[in-house]
């Protein structure tokens, strides 16, 4: 990822559309350097802003058992916030 690019994660429930959010970090690539250690990356923490709140398209579930007229339907939104990446701090120290 990197600034300004909108991410979809599930939803941020306390968050408001315009709010700033802290996303820990679990694994920095720039270039050729990767790094890993959780001891360096515990203090580097990904800005974010909350753009929008939405749903994802609807799955259909269907339970059937044969010869018993048994036949459930249920159906699922999952709920997502949209993030844009508003600043990545560096990986050296």
């Amino acid at each position: 990822m990197a600034v300004g690019d909108i991410v979809e994660v599930d939803k941020i429930s306390d968050g408001k559309v315009g709010d700033q959010v802290e996303l820990s970090t679990l694994l920095v690539v720039d270039g050729d350097a990767v790094t890993s250690d959780p001891w360096v990356l515990a203090g580097i923490k990904v800005q974010a802003e909350i753009v929008d709140h939405h749903k994802g398209a609807k799955i259909d579930i269907l339970k059937y058992k044969n010869k018993t007229g048994y036949r459930k339907r249920i159906g699922h939104r999952q709920q997502y916030t949209a993030l844009k990446i508003t600043a990545i701090p560096s990986a050296a120290k």
